[in-house]
């Protein structure tokens, strides 16, 4: 499997090359070539797999410079019950990804037994342990950069701390997520993990990733790498429970089932639509956003209208208080017939006008094949949810997963399947569970008292340059 930029000018790089990368030279997303298709057989054949060897069958179509027996060995030692329990018990315990059904044809896919307790272990659990295999291979170093707006700064310094060869440099808005998120973060004291807290929001964030990695000579000088989801690795470990979630409930291979996505970066959707290209039968991708709505527009209207910082709305699903989704672009590029000059014309629109407009266009006119439809949720709509998923079914969601439960359940359509993709286990939710609950919600004994902890962060501008002389403060 050879990968192409979203923006064109890097023709064909291996697995290997872009794991550590990031970004793709041209400031691009990395892309497959093409996406392997699984016949019905293959799936057929797929569909009694335990977690470890789908992970397998999935991830070896696409890193196939990693040899087998390696990429086996690092699945097997990513996904074992003892690393996603968080001290389950019942006939569920060993399970890696349990589903829970709800009422008929409504079903919850559970994603947060990992270290942090958030659906990003999934991956980030894996790609610490591919890089740290990559850097031993190569006799190298790594310094990622990264931003998170709750869940994947701690997902990933869970998944680094202490890992060979490896410093971890994480930007989160300050004062914006959870106070649970932020103790996860903040109360880490590994030498290898640094936490800066950046005066704006996720966006503001995510920029500076991405100015700090299209410095080209500073990258290959520092060996600058991200766990961000614009890292290819990370999001086509995600397409993993997605085949997951559709053995789980499927009435027989080829039946339609519909996924309901929370959405913040992308990402996580993003996984769902490579499962679909790939040949899963997905009939509807359902995507949720809060009240930053800028992708649910998008879907309904044509309109990609990206928010300012100003703009953007602080939440009680914090890690989706997102206005420019990265992996987006991800999307745009196989819509847009993979025409890398179409997608730097509409980025090019977006930094001059601030959005683009496809309604007219014969991309616009196909969408619906790709099966994507949305809805947005407010903290109204979060709090009744929650409270109506205890009523109803005894169990407690956390806002993220009540707003792809609220959007899911307007969007289901008769007959088919829907899994709700679960984003966070609601201890890391406090307030909100509360407020919709009148209780604290449960969590794991290791969590107890993790807000008292000392906790040690650097308060910054939103600023590239100051962010690259911390880094050479901190790698020499």
């Amino acid at each position: 499997m050879r990968y192409v930029s979203t923006r064109g000018e890097d023709r064909g790089s291996g697995f290997r090359e872009i794991l550590l990368g990031g970004l793709m030279a041209d400031g691009g997303l990395a892309m497959p070539v093409a996406y392997p298709r699984l016949a019905a057989a293959e799936l057929e054949a797929m569909r009694g797999m335990n977690y470890r060897e789908l992970a397998f069958a999935v991830l070896r179509l696409f890193a196939g410079d990693v040899p087998e027996g390696v990429l086996r060995g690092l699945v097997e030692k990513t996904y074992t019950a003892e690393v996603y329990s968080n001290g389950r018990a019942g006939e569920d315990a060993g399970e890696i990804t349990p589903v829970r059904t709800l009422e008929p044809g409504v079903h919850l896919l559970a994603l947060s037994n990992g270290p942090t307790l958030a659906f990003k272990d999934m991956a980030m659990q894996l790609l610490g342990n591919l890089f740290e295999w990559a850097l031993e291979e190569d006799g190298e170093t790594l310094n990622i950069l990264g931003a998170t707006s709750g869940d994947t700064g701690s997902s990933a310094e869970y998944a680094m701390r202490g890992k060979r060869g490896i410093r971890v440099f994480m930007l989160s808005p300050y004062g914006k997520m959870s106070a649970f998120q932020t103790a996860q973060m903040f109360s880490l004291a590994d030498e290898n993990i640094h936490n800066l807290a950046v005066r704006g929001v996720f966006d503001d964030c995510q920029d500076v990733v991405k100015a700090v990695s299209n410095d080209l000579d500073f990258k290959r000088e520092f060996r600058i790498g991200t766990v961000n989801s614009i890292n290819w690795a990370r999001v086509v470990a995600q397409v993993v429970y997605y085949f997951k979630g559709y053995f789980a409930v499927a009435p027989e291979v080829g039946a339609p089932v519909s996924f309901a996505v929370p959405s913040g970066n992308f990402g996580n959707i993003c996984a769902g639509h490579i499962a679909r290209m790939m040949g899963l039968p997905v009939r509807r991708l359902i995507l949720a956003t809060n009240e930053n709505d800028v992708l649910d527009e998008f879907f309904r209207t044509g309109v990609y209208r990206p928010r300012g910082t100003a703009e953007t709305r602080q939440t009680s699903s914090p890690s989706m208080d997102i206005s420019r989704a990265s992996n987006f672009e991800r999307f745009v590029f196989d819509l847009m017939g993979r025409d890398a000059e179409r997608v730097k014309g509409l980025w090019r629109e977006v930094s001059s006008q601030g959005a683009f407009d496809l309604r007219g266009t014969a991309e616009w006119a196909g969408i619906g094949q790709y099966g994507f439809v949305s809805g947005a949720s407010t903290h109204a709509d979060r709090v009744a949810t929650i409270r109506a998923a205890w009523e109803k079914y005894g169990v407690t969601v956390d806002p993220h997963t009540a707003d792809g439960l609220k959007v899911g359940m307007e969007l289901r359509e008769e007959g088919v399947p829907l899994v709700c993709l679960e984003t966070a286990l609601p201890a890391k939710f406090e307030e909100t569970i509360w407020e919709a609950l009148g209780r604290a919600p449960e969590r794991p004994a290791k969590f107890d008292g993790v807000e008292k902890l000392p906790q040690r962060s650097v308060v910054i501008d939103a600023d590239a340059e100051f962010v690259k002389g911390y880094i050479r403060e901190h790698v020499a």
